[in-house]
């Protein structure tokens, strides 16, 4: 406690969130650049003057070049500087920090001794094409086989010599079943022969291939299940070859054949009832007595059971009507991405018990959306995987509701009041004493916070809160030097 105001528990934190408060004036960034236990985020600022990037520059100090490196706003005659530093680290970082940058620049790196430098300009779209090309004879295998994953549109010319490469890592990266960007490339006609031959790039290819019976019979007893998975989504799969698919040891394959079209609705209820008989709890994985195989078989059903809920069935959503009502959810989830459905589906589809449902409904139909059931959908929502965005996001709450939501039991919902601008400052220091610290993070910002609750959330014992309240614009010059003090800035 200084003069009756809280110290911060996590300073370190705290001038973290001060480096990105966009009211901070030159004078305390230029205190703040003189910080040295951080990462240097202060270099990041789009505001950084000519005689504080100098400052930057003459420190010396790793983390502030980095961050400077990374500074997207940074002018081109620095960036330049930059790419001859003798810290490899700091050209890499320059590279993922250039945005549109001029090609004296690329010309600089593209031949830079250092390997990451080159695999970071290999993952760029806005690299000259022909220093792109450079890459895919680079000495470093793992920099032809980014450029092979991330260039997707390279010219054939490009193309051929990376689906040739002698390195079985670049030739599988450049034909694969997945890449960094869409639209997937199409290998050339003649070098699919080849590339079915090649038990790296065969999975890859498939899709690309003319399935005649006997080639499908062929592949679909490859010993690698990522080949047979392909084969089973196979536009021109013959019925008995899917048929022989239906019963393949592995749940992939298995999942490949349910989301095809011409399954017939009794296999296609049998593989997933089977499939779901998988589902073991995350403990059985770690049972010491399995073999390495007999962990990954185990490992591959898991992400087959959660594929069910995933599948994206496109010719699901050309024709979504009779699937709104279907047991299986992914079919529901497509068919909710729908833009065509008539309102009663739409309806149908909100009050879905599934929440990824509801939710993809919601953000495809949103003038079908009252306030109630935006409410409604946000409250029940439940994410398959960490995110930072929620249905709320898309739907615009009246003041009136952001307001009540300040004592909802749910600090979910208490999570969406301080989106009002106009929010009481009664109700933004509640919510900046809530118990949960989520809560307490989302208000930290808010402009009607009285001064005494935002200094208390600078020393909060959430450093995720106190980054927020030192984020803040509206956070008083007075408190912004007494923490650049207290850092001994």
């Amino acid at each position: 406690m200084v003069g009756g105001v809280p110290a911060p528990i996590h300073l370190a934190k705290v001038l973290d969130g001060l480096a990105e408060n966009p009211a901070l004036p030159v004078g305390l960034v230029r205190r703040l650049v003189r910080y040295r236990r951080g990462f240097g985020h202060v270099a990041k600022r789009a505001d950084l003057t000519a005689e504080v990037i100098e400052e930057i520059l003459a420190s010396g100090h790793h983390w502030l070049l980095h961050s400077l490196a990374l500074n997207r706003q940074l002018p081109h005659a620095v960036r330049m500087r930059l790419a001859v530093h003798a810290d490899p680290g700091i050209r890499a970082a320059l590279v993922v920090g250039a945005c549109d940058a001029p090609r004296e620049l690329y010309e600089q790196l593209v031949d830079d001794v250092d390997q990451r430098v080159r695999e970071y300009l290999a993952e760029r779209d806005d690299v000259p094409t022909d220093l792109l090309a450079l890459l895919a004879r680079d000495p470093e295998p793992t920099v032809r086989a980014t450029l092979a994953r991330w260039w997707t549109q390279a010219p054939e010319a490009v193309r051929r010599v990376l689906l040739t490469d002698p390195v079985d890592q670049v030739r599988a990266a450049a034909c694969s079943t997945y890449y960094a960007r869409l639209p997937h490339p199409v290998p050339p006609p003649d070098l699919v022969p080849g590339l079915l031959d090649d038990p790296v790039t065969r999975a890859g290819v498939v899709r690309h291939a003319v399935l005649t019976p006997q080639l499908a019979s062929q592949l679909a007893a490859d010993r690698d299940y990522r080949v047979r998975r392909q084969v089973a989504e196979h536009p021109q799969l013959p019925p008995a070859v899917r048929n022989l698919l239906v019963d393949d040891p592995s749940a992939s394959v298995r999942v490949g054949v349910f989301g095809r079209r011409d399954t017939p609705e009794p296999v296609r209820r049998r593989l997933y009832t089977d499939i779901q008989q998988g589902d073991r709890p995350l403990t059985d994985l770690f049972d010491d007595e399995l073999d390495d195989d007999a962990l990954e078989q185990q490992l591959e059903d898991q992400l087959a059971i959660a594929e069910l809920r995933h599948l994206r069935l496109d010719w699901v959503t050309a024709d979504p009507l009779p699937y709104v009502s279907s047991p299986y959810i992914c079919f529901r989830r497509c068919a909710a991405h729908s833009r065509s459905l008539p309102d009663e589906a739409v309806i149908r589809l909100l009050n879905d018990e599934d929440s990824g449902v509801r939710t993809t409904m919601a953000t495809c139909a949103p003038h079908l959306v009252d306030l109630v059931t935006a409410e409604r959908i946000d409250r029940e929502f439940r994410p398959d995987k960490k995110t930072s965005w929620r249905p709320a996001d898309v739907f615009a709450f009246p003041p009136q509701t952001l307001r009540r939501l300040a004592t909802d039991p749910d600090p979910w919902m208490r999570c969406l009041s301080p989106r009002d601008p106009d929010l009481p400052a009664e109700l933004a220091e509640r919510l900046a004493a809530d118990p949960d610290s989520a809560v307490r993070r989302a208000v930290a910002g808010h402009p009607n916070l009285p001064v005494h609750a935002r200094r208390t959330l600078l020393a909060d014992s959430s450093e995720r809160v106190a980054h927020a309240a030192a984020a803040a614009a509206t956070l008083p010059v007075a408190d912004m030097d007494r923490l650049l003090t207290l850092a001994a800035l």
